[in-house]
Formats: structure tokens, C-alpha cells, sequence
């Protein structure tokens, strides 16, 4: 590592430290709860003792949580694979910007003004980001193919051909790998969609804690984690095409809105009331409002999210050294057994959970959100650990950490950690929807009050906000 990179990290360590500090000063982290430990305590014995037979439909939103994801990810390959091919242009990059930086959410609840509590309102709202999602992916997936096998194809080969032999094929196996990665995103994804009404593991979750039936959520949440633990044991290519026909079968039949309704919805009640009404003299109120509200969730997202990435940082540096063999030897599976829970719960059940302990306040989100990206920076930075080769005359113990690995590995999780910014602020503004006031908060509430100009208004603004954050990563990658 050069010395100016060592300079910029130091600086990047020292910024975030900062910020975070400065966030805890000014954002709300009361824990309002009357007795969080006998709360607490309660959780805990209903994780230890789970009680499957208490959820009635248990099957069926199991399967619902597989469909939603196999159906969301597949037509997310295929807007992915015909989006990639026109990559190159900035139209179409920033178009897959504008959409992939929308939360699933966020798109859910747009589709459900049109489509209800339907089965294509979950998978639309899946497809969409992820599209855009791998077209970005498997376009720089495919830019880091060797020119040398391109090149040595015959030289009246089609661009088809060169695109089939001399790209994909030897990166396939990297594409496979990602796609694989975004399955288990998406059934954390269909998961948390339960939290708006739609049948999966999520809705049962969610009204299991509120209730205080910890017995009965901690059973489904054993089972999510099964699910997702053992997924490279189900999840077999001769599989997926009969998984995706009984999806397709499962899929509740949709009512499509009258078409009177679907182009009110589209040319009157996504745009400024004032505007549509002919009432000019109404749209500087209107802005205000909106302004106001914009103004106040940014500062909560903002606050939340620097929050969320110090406690990943820190969780990071302290959690890796478990989960690796070359540190904690035969011990590691315990780490990675903590790793493995940590990044498969979704991060907005984490901070309903945590929310129930502590009280609505900034802490439980950032909390949530650093728990669960600290757990998978920290998995794969002992991942990289061990492919690491040491020297025979390596030290030992915690010298091994400060003096051997740590130096190499350091720069790399840094890149992790600013790479995962983005979905942070992400995911932050999309807890506003528990209460938390960040711009989820503020969308939610519009939704709840039929103001859908004012929702897409402030969905634009979360938007343009993880454009930004996604810019600023990518110039921080650079010290790597």
C-alpha cells in the first residue's frame, strides 16, 4: 500500500469515527421501553424454545417467501440480460441507476395502489431493482472477460458469437456466483414484504413479536435461517425450472385495475395536486411541505445511516477474527455460526425486533443495520483470511492479527464497508416505515393518507440521495 493510500485511510477512519460521534450527539437514541431486560429476557427464551405448531399457514408462507424470490429473481435476469446489452449507453446506465436506487418497498407499495395485495405486486417490485441491479453486475462481470479469447475466435465471427465464447462462457462462472448471492438477498427481500400485507414469512413474523409470542416468532425465524443456511444444498440447477413452473402456478390471480383507474393513477395522482388541480397559487405550500418533510427525513437517514456504519466498522474488526481458520482454527464454526445469523436476518425485522426492546428511537435502526452488515464484512473479510498465504516464519496469536493479517486485510474491508454504504442509507430510509423518522417514515405516512404526489416525491429524493452516496463509495474504493 502506498503512503497516500495509508493517509486516505487514516482520514476515511477518522471521518467516519466523526460523523458518528456527531450523529450520536445530535439524533434521538432514548430507549423508552419500561423494562428492556425482562423484555429481553422473554426473546431470548422464546428463540431457545420455539413452538413451530403455533403458526397456522407455516407451509404456505414458507413457500410464498420461495416464490416471491425465485419469480422476482428470474425476471430480474431477464430485464438484467436485455438491459446489459445496451449498458454501454448513458441512457440506459442511468435509467438503471434511477430504478435499482428505489427500495423493493418502495416499489411494492407504488404497485399495490394498482394491483393490491397480489402476487405481481411482490414480484414486479423484485424484478424491477434487481433487474437493474445484475444489468449493472453482469455488465462489469463481463467487461473483465480476457481480451485473448475474444481475440483468438475466427475473424468473420458474429457478435453473437463473440459475445456467447468470447464473454460469457468464461465468466460464467462468476455470473452463476452473483446470481446465486442475489437469491439470498431476494428471499430477505420477499421476507420483509410480509411488512406490507403480502403472505409471507414476514407478515407472520411481524404480528408474532408484536404480540409478544416469542415462542412463535423465534420458530419461524429458526426456519428462515434453515432456509437460508442450507441453501447450496436445495438450491440445484435441475430444480430450478420445476420451482419456477410451481410458482408460476401458485401465483394468485391477479385483478388488473380498470384502465380509467390505471391512467388516473399515472397522469393525476402521481403528480403535484396543485398542478392538476389548476391551482398555481397552492404549489408554493405544496413544495414547503414537502421540502419540510424531505428535509427532516434526510437528516434522520443521514444521522441513522452514518450511525449504522460505524457500529459495522467496528463489528467488522471485532467479528472476523472468529470466523476465520487461520485465527480461531477448529473455534471458528461458533464465529461463523454468529456471522451466519447475523447476515441472514433482514435488517428491517432486526430493527423491529430490536424497535420492541428499546422503543421507536434512531438506536434500534442503527443497531439493526450494523449488526447485519457488520456480520457479512466481517464474513467475508475472514474468508479472504484464509486464502491469504503467510510466510513459515509468520507470528502467532494476536501478533498474527495486529502485525500480519490485519495490515493486509484492513484496506480491503474498508472497500467492503463503503461498498455496503449505500445499501445502508438504502435500507435506512426504508425503516422509517416502523416509525423511525427518516424519509420511509414521511413515504409511508403519504401512502397511508392517499397523498401519492407527495410519496413520489419523496421516493425521488431518497433516489437521488442513494445516487449520490453510491458515487461517493465509488471514489472511496479507490483506497483500496
Amino acid at each position: 500500500m502506498t503512503p497516500h493510500h495509508s493517509a486516505g485511510l487514516r482520514r476515511l477512519t477518522a471521518g467516519v469515527a466523526l460523523a458518528a460521534l456527531l450523529a450520536m450527539a445530535l439524533g434521538d437514541l432514548a430507549i423508552t421501553t419500561t423494562d428492556p431486560a425482562a423484555e429481553l429476557a422473554r426473546l431470548a427464551k422464546g428463540l431457545l424454545q420455539p413452538d413451530l405448531f403455533a403458526t397456522e399457514y407455516l407451509l404456505e408462507a414458507l413457500w410464498a417467501t420461495l416464490a416471491f424470490a425465485l419469480l422476482g429473481v428470474a425476471g430480474g435476469i431477464v430485464l438484467g440480460a436485455v438491459l446489459v446489452m445496451g449498458y454501454h449507453r448513458l441512457s440506459v446506465r442511468a435509467l438503471c441507476a434511477l430504478v435499482r436506487s428505489v427500495h423493493e418497498l418502495f416499489w411494492a407499495l407504488l404497485f399495490m395502489q394498482l394491483f393490491g395485495l397480489s402476487g405481481l405486486t411482490g414480484v414486479l417490485a423484485l424484478s424491477l431493482p434487481y433487474g437493474a441491479t445484475f444489468a449493472r453486475v453482469y455488465a462489469e462481470i463481463l467487461a473483465r472477460a480476457p481480451p485473448a479469447i475474444e481475440a483468438a475466435l475466427p475473424v468473420g465471427a458474429s457478435a453473437l458469437d463473440r459475445l456467447l465464447y468470447g464473454r460469457l462462457a468464461p465468466m460464467w462462472p462468476a455470473l452463476v456466483n452473483y446470481t446465486r448471492y442475489r437469491f439470498e438477498c431476494a428471499l430477505r427481500s420477499a421476507t420483509v414484504l410480509g411488512f406490507i400485507g403480502l403472505p409471507t414469512l414476514g407478515f407472520y413474523l411481524e404480528t408474532a413479536f408484536r404480540q409478544g409470542q416469542y415462542a412463535q416468532g423465534g420458530a419461524l425465524l429458526w426456519l428462515f435461517l434453515l432456509l437460508i443456511a442450507t441453501l447450496r444444498w436445495w438450491l440445484r440447477p435441475p430444480l430450478i425450472p420445476l420451482a419456477l413452473g410451481a410458482a408460476l402456478w401458485w401465483l394468485p390471480a391477479t385483478h388488473w385495475p380498470d384502465g380509467a383507474l390505471l391512467w388516473r393513477f399515472v397522469s393525476e395522482d402521481l403528480w403535484p395536486a396543485p398542478l392538476v388541480q389548476g391551482h398555481w397559487g397552492a404549489l408554493g405550500p405544496w413544495l414547503g411541505q414537502v421540502s419540510a418533510q424531505a428535509w427532516s427525513g434526510l437528516k434522520g437517514t443521514v444521522a441513522v445511516a452514518a450511525m449504522a456504519l460505524a457500529f459495522s466498522w467496528v463489528l467488522a474488526l471485532l467479528w472476523w477474527p472468529m470466523a476465520s481458520r487461520t485465527l480461531a482454527g477448529h473455534g471458528r464454526w461458533l464465529g461463523q455460526a454468529l456471522l451466519l445469523v447475523g447476515r441472514s436476518v433482514p435488517e428491517l425485522l432486526l430493527a423491529f425486533i430490536l424497535l420492541l426492546l428499546m422503543g421507536p428511537s434512531m438506536l434500534p435502526a442503527a443497531l439493526a443495520l450494523g449488526l447485519h452488515n457488520g456480520a457479512l464484512v466481517a464474513y467475508l473479510t475472514a474468508r479472504e483470511a484464509d486464502r491469504l498465504t503467510l510466510r513459515p516464519d509468520a507470528p502467532k496469536g494476536l501478533d498474527r492479527h495486529n502485525y500480519e493479517l490485519l495490515p493486509r486485510l484492513y484496506p480491503g474491508t474498508v472497500g467492503l464497508l463503503m461498498y455496503r454504504f449505500e445499501s445502508m442509507v438504502r435500507e435506512t430510509a426504508m425503516v422509517g416505515m416502523l416509525g423511525i423518522a427518516t424519509l420511509g417514515f414521511y413515504v409511508d405516512s403519504a401512502f397511508e393518507l392517499f397523498r401519492f404526489d407527495q410519496a413520489l416525491a419523496l421516493i425521488l429524493v431518497t433516489a437521488l440521495l442513494n445516487l449520490v452516496v453510491e458515487s461517493l463509495t465509488r471514489r472511496f474504493a479507490g483506497l483500496r
